[in-house]
């Protein structure tokens, strides 16, 4: 079994932005969406998968992380 980064995904309330990736990005969601069904037995559009994929991106980045605590803190992010 593989491990995904990405299991099943939340139903949340969208917010609508339009963005151009290009052909191999698009490419990449499609196979990370057959895989994912295949793991999960549920089939999701490619385009599902960018904010959850950006969600995680983002929740991992520490760097982000300490500049959220420092600008909380009312510091400005060190460099």
């Amino acid at each position: 079994m593989t491990k995904l980064k990405l299991g099943v995904l939340a139903d949340e309330r969208p917010v609508r932005m339009t963005i151009e990736l290009p052909a191999a990005a698009q490419r990449d969601l499609v196979a990370y969406a057959d895989v994912l069904a295949t793991e999960t037995g549920t089939r999701i559009e490619p385009t599902k998968l960018i904010a959850p994929m950006l969600a995680r991106f983002i929740a991992s980045d520490r760097a982000l992380a300490k500049a959220r605590r420092a600008m909380a803190a009312g510091q400005p992010p060190s460099e």
